[in-house]
């Protein structure tokens, strides 16, 4: 990973977030406090005292919430460093997380459940907390990249190596909310996955945001990491269900994806400008259309960033952005399809019907009593109408202006400033560059143009076959036997020599090879060799990872002086997974939530059937049976009186409180 230490404007920033993450996390524990004790006095004069603390500790919640979503609109930060004269592009900004020391629940689980000495596993369990630790500093390339799936590869050995689905690690998961600050705590690994995912999706954005957006191979660059950001989000979302955290709820996760291929969308629209637009019909007539779609795409972005439950937690800057953007990519469509028809009149030689079919699908519908070729042919109505998709383009443009004055975070952008104003100024200079005429004669409304693309804008799935990753921990054994879901006995030693040149049994299967054939006559069934017997160790040489023909060859030199074999046994195992998680929500009205889970867990009566429960937090659609619940009502308890309200699993302390 970098530096930490390093004094860049990114680092600079995550920082600050950081420090402000913390600062939240206070002010939501004294925000928890003060409900606690508001509920249990029935003093007045204590209410009073604690309802002016609540009030001030609110105030200084949405004070930092203002200061955070500061962070999240910092986009020049993350710009190419070269002179450039576009709207900038908004990239995520990476979730922090606490250290996690791994180093006594590894060494514990190695010890009870594989019957190995956890200190001999001490290299590879520093290695896999290194990695966690580089991961919290990604470089912004490829590498980072890399080394982020790689962990999130490496979370997959440790899940099935170390987090049987029968009960808690005991390590525990801290990772902040990128909008909202809010603390996120769980045992479950699945968070940790999660959260890796976010992070890569984030990274991709800030990479594409880095590239040099005046050459085509930086756009091209550009158009590629959005589309994987939106590939890894939309991965996330379908794979992770009820996330317990803001910026990776369903909704959420929707908007940026939606954003992210706009994005996409906006580069691809400049990288067809960039070598100039040339003033030419058939050319404005296909980038007025390309335009047209990016405005459109963003009107869609703008709507959903103003959905609920995603309103109160996008930042307000952001929503202001895309609603920009829309309008003047909606403006610029206006200026294309008015230079069209105030530059290029028909002239003899000139196709008519294919000028005619071209033009008439830029719009979705042709005004009344307006005919396309009749418009091409006839001078004046040509500049009439020209006239009036330049007063729509001055419209939208003023639009965004304004908007752009009514946010503070985007008013401070200076590039966005000139781009806008330029943009206007073209409008204005090209409608009084038209002859002067009485404008209240003319009744003709320009119509609103259809969008149209010939690129095709897809999300990229994660490519996690190109990461190549070896589990930390090899030596344990194949992980197809040697998983946190199975069980056996503790190695046992057998001493095993021939009788008339025969062991008494056969190999079969992969690594490790298993005992097969078991002669129940011979020599090592006596001393307790049995069917299905997994060979771990022969002569003290480890063998997990031998093939049956490894095997017989260090068991051909058995002679008349036995040779030691350790060998495990399997167990069934049928105890049930935990049934029971709890949520601690603060009371933050629809804000802020810290959801924590229990660690105890009740014993369901056997007599009664427990009503099925949804996981909380779920890995994919064909393990939601086997994933532990991180969140689920309350299971029934033998003797316990019927619930008669039924509670909702997101508001278990206050009914105004909501997760999303």
């Amino acid at each position: 990973g970098c530096n930490p230490l390093a004094e860049t404007g990114r680092s600079k920033l995550q920082n600050q977030r950081a420090v402000l993450n913390q600062q939240i996390l206070r002010a939501v524990r004294m925000r928890a406090g003060a409900e606690n004790l508001l509920r249990a006095t029935t003093n007045n004069k204590v209410r009073e005292q604690v309802l002016l603390e609540l009030s001030f500790v609110n105030s200084d919640l949405q004070i930092l919430k203002e200061e955070l979503e500061g962070l999240n609109i910092s986009v020049e930060v993350y710009q190419n460093t070269e002179e450039t004269f576009s709207i900038p592009l908004v990239p995520l900004g990476l979730k922090e997380t606490k250290e996690v020391d791994f180093t006594l629940p590894l060494k514990d689980f190695i010890l009870e459940h594989y019957s190995e000495d956890g200190s001999e596993y001490e290299d590879e369990i520093a290695d896999l907390m290194d990695l966690r630790q580089a991961c919290r500093t990604p470089s912004r390339d490829e590498a980072g990249i890399e080394m982020l799936m790689s962990y999130f590869l490496q979370l997959g050995y440790v899940e099935n190596r170390f987090f049987p689905p029968t009960r808690h690690m005991g390590v525990l998961f801290t990772w902040y909310d990128s909008f909202t600050g809010v603390p996120v705590c769980q045992q479950n690994l699945l968070l940790e996955k999660a959260s890796v995912l976010f992070n890569i999706g984030a990274l991709y954005t800030q990479i594409g945001t880095r590239c040099n957006r005046q050459t085509q191979t930086g756009l091209e660059n550009a158009v590629d990491a959005f589309q994987r950001a939106a590939g890894v989000l939309s991965y996330l979302k379908e794979t992770f269900t009820h996330t317990p955290s803001y910026d990776m709820s369903p909704a959420m996760l929707n908007v940026l994806v939606k954003m992210m291929l706009a994005q996409a969308r906006e580069c691809i629209f400049e990288q067809m400008g960039l070598p100039g637009i040339r003033n030419e019909f058939f050319t404005l007539v296909k980038m007025t259309q390309e335009v047209a779609k990016v405005g459109e795409v963003y009107v869609l972005v703008n709507t959903a960033m103003n959905q609920e439950p995603v309103k109160e937690n996008i930042p307000y800057s952001w929503s202001k952005l895309a609603q920009i953007k829309s309008d003047h990519y909606k403006a610029l469509a206006h200026y294309f399809i008015a230079t069209i028809l105030c530059d290029h009149e028909l002239q003899p030689g000139d196709d008519e019907d294919q000028q005619e079919k071209a033009f008439s699908q830029l719009y979705d519908r042709v005004p009344e009593g307006v005919m396309v070729l009749t418009v091409l042919k006839d001078k004046v109505q040509r500049k009439q109408l020209g006239k009036a998709h330049l007063r729509k383009a001055i419209v939208y443009h003023e639009e965004a202006l304004r908007v752009c004055g009514l946010c503070k975070k985007l008013r401070n952008i200076e590039v966005l400033q000139e781009v806008l104003t330029a943009a206007h100024k073209r409008s204005l200079l090209k409608y009084a560059q038209q002859e002067a005429e009485d404008d209240f004669l003319s009744l003709i409304q320009a119509p609103n143009i259809l969008p149209k693309t010939e690129h095709k804008i897809e999300m990229m799935a994660p490519q996690f076959s190109k990461v190549k990753v070896k589990d930390f921990f090899h030596r344990l054994g194949p992980l197809t036997v040697f998983s946190a879901k199975q069980r056996w006995t503790a190695p046992r030693t057998i001493r095993i020599h021939r009788e008339a040149g025969e062991l008494g049994f056969s190999l079969k299967g992969g690594s490790p090879v298993q005992i097969y054939c078991l002669d129940p006559l011979c020599s090592a069934a006596s001393l307790g060799l049995k069917e299905g017997d997994y060979i771990v160790s022969v002569g003290g040489e480890d063998c997990k990872w031998l093939g049956v023909n490894e095997v017989l060859d260090k068991l051909k030199g058995v002679g008349e002086q036995p040779i030691e074999v350790g060998v495990i046994s399997c167990q069934d195992t049928t105890a049930s997974m935990h049934s029971k998680s709890a949520t601690y929500s603060v009371g933050m009205q629809k804000t802020y939530s810290l959801i924590c889970l229990a660690m105890e867990e009740d014993k369901i009566d056997q007599t009664k059937k427990a009503p099925l429960k949804l996981p909380f937090l779920s890995w994919g659609t064909k393990n939601r049976q086997k994933a532990a619940s991180t969140l689920c009502l309350p299971s029934a308890v033998a003797g316990s009186s019927p619930i008669k309200k039924k509670l909702s699993p997101f508001t278990l302390l206050s009914t105004e409180s909501s997760l999303y």
